[in-house]
């Protein structure tokens, strides 16, 4: 079995309120798109039952193999069903603690494919509850359609949000923020209009109206991030925003941006929505 875990961005979030259990409220819209991982799995009759083995290519990453949150998908879904003893294959693309939710896609995309080669037969239902105790994002790539999230972004309700027609710009400096960080940055505080009601404005109206209640301290701490954003309006983007806690930016355009400028000393991803 073969599979493209995909992206996403934040388009807003607010951080509303801690709560007792460490986490937070916020509300957020997930939109999906097309930078994607490439996931394999295989049946290897030369291990026992229940045994995974892990190889990763492409970008390094920083956790060993049993912690790595596709290794956890399989354990929870052994638990399920027993498993036959696998190969995975992983071969990432998409940057790590960039704000596109890669590692989270790489999870939720492992427990949908078990699911599904090995009959388990699980509702969507009973699989966001176990992507949820993988991580807050993971549940999201189950239905991997633009939803506004809300809770600790692992409750959704659905949105009638297509921006299909627009080009979509992804920058990222070789900067490392830690989510723990961002998070301790920033004091909760309810919005006016809750992000459900302003995503339904026009584009053009976003920048006025949509905020990423991160970016405040982390541009002060990072002005390189700032400067990115600026620099994608600069090219025309009819809205940009730092994703998640970043350190992603991202613009959205009409039309594919030119000359890019300054832009192209970072990684950056470009492509239709």
């Amino acid at each position: 079995m073969i599979c493209f875990p995909n992206a996403k961005i934040n388009i807003g979030l607010r951080i509303l309120e801690k709560r007792p259990d460490g986490f937070h409220n916020l509300e957020t819209v997930f939109y999906p798109f097309g930078l994607s991982d490439i996931l394999e799995f295989v049946e290897d009759s030369s291990l026992n039952d229940e045994i995974c083995q892990l190889k990763t290519t492409g970008l390094p990453i920083r956790t060993s193999s049993e912690n790595n949150l596709v290794v956890k998908a399989y354990i929870l879904m052994n638990q399920q069903k027993k498993l036959p003893g696998i190969q995975i294959h992983l071969h990432k693309i998409i940057p790590m603690g960039a704000g596109l939710g890669g590692v989270s896609s790489d999870a939720a995309f492992m427990i949908k494919k078990l699911d599904e080669v090995n009959k388990i037969g699980l509702r969507l239902a009973e699989m966001e509850k176990l992507a949820a105790a993988v991580g807050s994002d993971c549940p999201f790539f189950l239905r991997n359609t633009p939803v506004f999230a809300f809770g600790s972004g692992n409750r959704f309700r659905e949105i009638n949000l297509d921006l299909s027609g627009y080009y979509l710009v992804i920058v990222l400096p070789d900067i490392h923020i830690s989510t723990q960080e961002a998070y301790s940055l920033v004091t909760p505080a309810k919005p006016d209009q809750s992000l459900y009601n302003l995503i339904n404005l026009p584009l053009n109206s976003w920048k006025e109206t949509i905020m990423n209640d991160f970016e405040v301290s982390i541009f002060n701490k990072f002005p390189e991030i700032r400067k990115i954003k600026e620099q994608l309006y600069h090219l025309g983007a009819e809205f940009a925003s730092m994703s998640g806690s970043g350190s992603a930016v991202y613009g959205i355009f009409k039309t594919p941006p030119q000359n890019m400028g300054i832009i192209e000393k970072y990684f950056y991803w470009q492509g239709k929505m």
